[in-house]
């Protein structure tokens, strides 16, 4: 009997010697809100409608610039930047219109080093006068989304939705799928006042 618990103990000891397995990764389950909009409700030169889990936060690192700001969801650290130029006069500012046209097709299309593919949507809605295009960035980039819009004459705003996290596309397709249609919807929604 002694032998046999002798030999027990000795066999134990030798199989529990090597590294133990761990679990594999996993990845945390979200809860997302319910979808419901309220209006921007600011004395800024544009107006949409923004998700009612969202928060409007001035822009920190352009204090100097009243018209931008960063619409946030913090329980998913996600962050919509709004950025705001007034054009002065049709005639003189064609040139600047172009530029900016230009400055956030390069923006959206310097993710494409991460990129899978990088996917330009016009947009159009003419009863109030917002033009613009979408640019949808598919992968692991740091922006799954940027826009501009604009009426061509006296209002250019641009968008970039960004998540403030490592950029992996398994674990963050959920927040992505969740808030690409509330990025849809504030481009829908936009007016010039």
């Amino acid at each position: 009997m002694r032998f046999a618990y002798t030999l027990f103990l000795l066999l134990f000891l030798v199989a529990c010697k090597e590294d133990y397995t761990p679990k594999p990764r996993g990845y945390y389950r979200i809860d997302f809100p319910e979808k419901s909009y309220k209006d921007l409700n600011r004395t800024f030169p544009y107006d949409f409608e923004i998700p009612e889990y969202a928060r409007i936060e001035k822009d920190s690192r352009n204090r100097n610039e009243p018209y931008w700001i960063n619409v946030a969801v913090p329980e998913n650290k996600v962050e919509i930047h709004i950025s705001y130029y007034e054009l002065n006069s049709p005639k003189d500012d064609y040139k600047l219109l172009a530029e900016l046209m230009e400055e956030t097709r390069t923006l959206a299309y310097k993710h494409s080093i991460k990129a899978d593919a990088i996917d330009e949507r016009l947009f159009m809605n003419p009863t109030q006068k917002v033009y613009g295009t979408i640019y949808s960035i598919e992968g692991n980039a740091a922006s799954p989304m940027q826009f501009f819009l604009t009426d061509s004459t006296r209002h250019f705003l641009r968008g970039a939705f960004y998540i403030r996290e490592v950029p992996d596309i398994d674990s963050l397709s959920p927040v992505i799928n969740f808030i690409e249609p509330d990025v849809i919807h504030m481009i829908e929604t936009t007016s010039w006042k």
